[in-house]
């Protein structure tokens, strides 16, 4: 990744559902990254949008009596609401519908036809209407011939398609995952599509023709290009990399190659094998990283409709209004499925996370910090003469690792460990002020100076994990920001973090930000 250009992207969700919880979690996360690198002075560009073609966009379209395009806004404009509702900050809403990505889809197309990487061939398997996935024949017998995802039974299918050539690209993918081991993370992930490339590669229908919501291959109108193989193109087409010679091409072809691109698990072989193939073909230099999390499941067992525990926007938005927005940004941020395992969306936890975490931690020790300055100090931020005794800790020292460790953290996509390092000032602020008690200390006017310096190092030691936290809890932060007086954020993050920026004399107000909420 280079130092001042990041781009990050979530997959295009695909408007044949409404958004739910996987939605909210992928861009959150993105969302969290994107801003952390912000505030690091990088220039970022952050890309989510809708994939808006397919058999099912039609199929679902028919059946409520509406065109599929009509279908497509619909249910593109509510992907779209969700941005504004949980405070995302993406540069780019990409929709497969636009014209502008269509034309580069077909131009892209235009060119692994011509260098041969493209051809015309005939596909007889089994299909997975649900993925809009072809199975081979053995594939097809691992599943016992149903659908790993919605676990119904494979099509028989037949047709002439279009076919990419992935199997010329086996021994290079197979070097990129040798030479970039980094390349598809966690290690279980790799791992598994390291598995499935040692049983060889076909080449893969990249056209259909039995439904027409779609793009046309370029010269040959009754094949529409597969939905999976246009979708894919969103994150090089959202640049304009296939139209050099359009405005969009000159303000973002730089981005690439992207540092992060996030998924959710049941889409890896499409990203972590036919992209790379198809960036091969194309001569496109490859991305950094391509990170497949896990899954929520909800109250201990997988999420369905019919269990009645599926987590919709509805449900979210109550959590939202109960404990607020950056809560739950913190719940998804630290407790969610980045790892190889899924996670556990339970409410329970997310009252714990939220009472332990953010009211009894954060809150309580700014709140504390902020009140005692307000009681023994005016209200001003005191000066650290440096005579009290520091507990033991060199907290110059001690922060800087600690910010080094946040930084090095979410460099790897580790939000909990970034978010944990955080967390560890606050914890140790806590533990300071129990420790030197200057409440007590209070009680005796010749201790004022100690008093003093004890409070200016819990004060500047939060604002310092403040500022590390501000990705995850923008909204909460800023209230910190503006009761502390602490200026808006430089876009240089580490020089923000360093010890003794806060300046005695500074008017502190006593800030509540975590409301203590009851559980059910």
């Amino acid at each position: 990744m280079g130092t001042s250009t990041r781009y990050i992207t979530t997959p295009i969700y695909y408007v044949n559902d409404r958004p739910h919880i996987g939605h909210v979690y992928t861009t959150t996360i993105c969302d969290a990254w994107a801003r952390f690198q912000r505030l690091s002075g990088h220039d970022v560009f952050f890309l989510t949008g809708t994939d808006e073609h397919g058999q099912k966009v039609e199929q679902s379209a028919e059946a409520r009596g509406v065109s599929p395009q009509e279908l497509a806004d619909e249910n593109s404009e509510e992907f779209r609401r969700i941005m504004g509702m949980f405070n995302l900050t993406n540069d780019e809403f990409i929709r497969t519908t636009d014209p502008r990505h269509e034309q580069q889809v077909q131009s892209l197309v235009k060119r692994l036809m011509d260098s041969g990487d493209v051809y015309l061939g005939t596909f007889e398997g089994w299909y997975d209407a649900g993925q809009e996935e072809y199975y081979t024949d053995t594939k097809a017998n691992e599943v016992e011939f149903v659908s790993p995802i919605s676990g119904k039974p494979l099509e028989r299918a037949s047709e002439q398609n279009y076919y990419f050539k992935l199997s010329a690209y086996e021994d290079r993918l197979r070097k990129m995952f040798d030479d970039h081991p980094g390349i598809v993370r966690p290690d279980a992930r790799r791992n598994e599509v390291l598995g499935r490339l040692r049983e060889g590669l076909q080449d893969v229908p990249i056209s259909r023709t039995n439904f027409a919501w779609g793009i046309g291959v370029p010269g040959a109108d009754e094949h529409v290009i597969y939905v999976w193989i246009d979708a894919l193109f969103n994150y090089i087409t959202a640049l304009g990399l296939a139209d050099s010679e359009s405005q969009w091409h000159a303000q973002r072809a730089g981005y690439w190659p992207a540092g992060m691109q996030v998924i959710g698990k049941e889409i890896l072989w499409f990203h972590a094998v036919i992209w790379p193939a198809l960036l091969m073909a194309l001569e496109l230099p490859l991305p950094s990283c391509i990170y497949a999390h896990s899954f929520w499941i909800s109250e201990g067992q997988k999420m369905s409709k019919s269990l009645g525990n599926f987590i919709d926007l509805e449900e979210l938005q109550g959590y939202m209004e109960k404990y607020g927005s950056d809560a739950l940004r913190y719940f998804l941020c630290t407790q969610g499925p980045l790892g190889a395992t899924d996670a556990d969306f339970s409410r329970s936890q997310f009252h714990e996370t939220y009472t332990t975490d953010l009211v009894n931690t954060v809150g309580n020790c700014a709140s504390r910090t902020s009140a005692m300055i307000g009681k023994y100090c005016d209200g001003l931020c005191p000066a650290d003469t440096g005579e009290c005794a520091d507990g033991g800790v060199d907290w110059s020292d001690f922060t800087s690792a600690q910010v080094e460790a946040a930084i090095d953290s979410m460099e790897r996509f580790d939000l909990s460990g970034s978010i944990a390092a955080a967390m560890t000032i606050v914890r140790r602020v806590d533990a300071f002020i129990n420790e030197t008690a200057p409440f007590k200390l209070a009680k005796d006017p010749e201790m004022a100076a100690q008093v003093g310096d004890i409070l200016y190092r819990c004060a500047e030691a939060i604002r310092i994990a403040s500022c590390l936290l501000e990705a995850t809890m923008p909204e909460k932060i800023l209230e910190l920001r503006d009761a502390w007086n602490l200026g808006a954020p430089t876009g240089d993050l580490r020089g923000e973090c360093q010890w003794g920026r806060l300046a005695a004399g500074t008017a502190i107000e006593k800030v509540a930000l975590f409301p203590r909420v009851e559980s059910e």
